[in-house]
């Protein structure tokens, strides 16, 4: 099995309207329950838009640049499925559901870690 890597960017859903975000919700869950059914759910979520910290190794932090100014991530989520088809079979249904278009990425998966 092989892990998966979906996601939309920050401001990608920008273009629903406050009035179409419960159905946005209920149709994004929808996919969620099915892939929890089907076994391939692993976790998924929402990130608020905000500024990141960066921290370096030697353990200093600053400020990220402002959300605005820098491609950040919006949402994702990870599934665990048999092929790259696969991931992208549901990586549409979250499509469809979000109403954005998501990238996939396949995870470098060490079961150890």
């Amino acid at each position: 099995m092989q892990r998966y890597l979906i996601s939309f960017p920050d401001g990608a859903m920008d273009h629903v309207s406050e009035d179409d975000l419960p159905d946005v919700s209920r149709a994004t869950r929808a996919v969620v329950h099915q892939a929890k059914d089907a076994g391939v759910w692993v976790f998924g979520a929402g990130l608020p838009r905000q500024r990141a910290t960066v921290v370096a190794t030697d353990g200093t932090s600053t400020d990220g640049p402002p959300p605005e100014t820098a491609t950040a991530l919006g949402g994702f989520s990870i599934i665990e499925v048999s092929s790259r088809a696969e991931a992208l079979d549901w990586a549409a249904r979250i499509a469809a559901g979000c109403r954005c278009a998501q990238e996939v990425r396949e995870i470098f998966y060490d079961p150890e870690s």
